[in-house]
């Protein structure tokens, strides 16, 4: 069967309409693509304001020593030329060459698994979708890229370490990796790459972060950490050592309910008032003997000592001390900031806007057992010369009970 010109020529003319519709089509549909691609690109520099369940529960104050300023009772209180006391201390350096008796056996907890209920899923996924992105344009613009840490939270358990690593996250020049790696003290045999790869991606100028409080105890994580790089920022969260322990124990009954109780653990022979120092909980609390290890790779003003009270009181002013001290301008302050009276701990909100405040998880705060009084302050006392070295090693005065 033969077509006649006529109808050729109909079947042109019709057909090149719908192939200007389709051309038409195609580039409004490239366009819209490429104004979702910028979208993306805007919202990923912007600070993830959201935060979920799970931290470390603080509590008091500290006054830090002013360098310029005399403080008679700090000076009073820190005189350790009595050789009773240079006795005491050094009598226990033998049990930091020998495992701590810890009653979960290394078992996680929350912090150590990650905090799955934080935002750290959000963070990542946006992580995700910016790199599908570039990879389908293959456009030029600000490249991420992983690095190791210039900060690390290195300690310590029970201080506050949590709520500190997710305030830090509101800042736009942080990014950090939300579940603890563990590397320096557990899976330091995987290398450096598989650190690295741990981390998560960072623009030029953003800081990469990330804590595990078991470092600031672990007797080869200063010369590990200072082998990676020696210019390695440092920040520990401590508290005072008595509630601390507390806390610690708290935890640890909270998973395993039939555990003895504190005052059968904390003492060696209770008769005679002898404290066992080979409990992990009341080891970690001897933060003067641990801070001599890290001193010997890194000087003084490389570390930075929050006070997990003062991160309850005035956490503005404890974040200002971290930004400061990484070098960043001053984004988080009391805008974002929440006191929460029924939790005991502040929240973070949005500076702007009425949003709801997010708040710390159930298994932050739990309630503390009630102690016998006399156990608490023999613990105190033990404390006490501690204490007083940890006063003048670091220059802060953090008023833990008559210490």
């Amino acid at each position: 069967m033969e077509y006649s010109p006529i109808y050729q020529n109909l079947h042109v003319v019709s057909s090149s309409p719908v192939k200007n519709k389709l051309f038409v089509f195609c580039i409004m549909l490239s366009l819209w693509v490429y104004m979702i691609y910028c979208c993306v690109g805007y919202c990923s520099t912007m600070p993830s304001l959201m935060v979920s369940t799970a931290s470390s529960k603080h509590s008091q104050h500290h006054e830090e020593v002013h360098p310029n300023r005399t403080q008679p009772r700090l000076q009073n209180e820190v005189d350790l030329e009595s050789g009773h006391q240079e006795d005491r201390l050094d009598s226990l350096d033998p049990l930091f060459g020998v495992s701590s008796r810890d009653l979960l056996n290394n078992e996680n907890d929350l912090d150590s698994r990650g905090g799955e209920d934080w935002d750290e899923i959000r963070s990542e996924q946006r992580t995700l979708d910016n790199n599908v992105v570039s990879s389908l344009f293959n456009e030029s613009g600000p490249s991420e890229s992983k690095k190791l840490p210039q900060a690390i939270i290195i300690g310590v358990k029970k201080g506050g370490t949590r709520a500190l690593l997710e305030f830090l996250r509101v800042h736009p020049d942080i990014r950090a990796v939300g579940a603890e790696p563990h590397f320096f003290d557990r899976n330091y045999d995987k290398g450096l790459e598989w650190y690295r790869d741990l981390m998560p991606e960072t623009l030029e100028g953003q800081i990469t972060m990330e804590k595990t409080p078991s470092y600031y105890v672990t007797k080869d994580v200063p010369a590990r950490i200072h082998t990676m790089s020696p210019d390695t920022r440092l920040i520990v969260v401590v508290r005072d050592p008595v509630t601390r322990a507390i806390s610690d124990y708290t935890q640890t009954r909270s998973k395993k309910p039939d555990i003895p109780s504190f005052e059968s653990l904390i003492f060696k022979n209770r008769t005679m008032g002898l404290i066992d120092t080979s409990w992990s909980a009341v080891q970690i609390g001897m933060y003067a003997k641990h801070l001599e290890r890290w001193l010997q790779y890194f000087p003084r003003d490389q570390l930075l000592f929050i006070s997990g009270e003062r991160l309850i009181s005035d956490p503005a002013g404890e974040m200002a001390r971290v930004q400061d001290f990484l070098g960043l301008r001053r984004v988080v302050s009391h805008k974002h900031f929440h006191f929460n009276p029924a939790k005991g701990f502040p929240c973070l909100k949005r500076p702007e806007g009425n949003s709801k405040p997010h708040c710390l998880g159930k298994t932050k705060g739990r309630t503390h057992p009630n102690i016998d009084p006399e156990v608490v302050q023999r613990l105190r006392e033990f404390y006490q010369p501690f204490n007083r070295r940890f006063y003048q090693m670091t220059g802060h005065y953090f008023g833990w009970g008559r210490g």
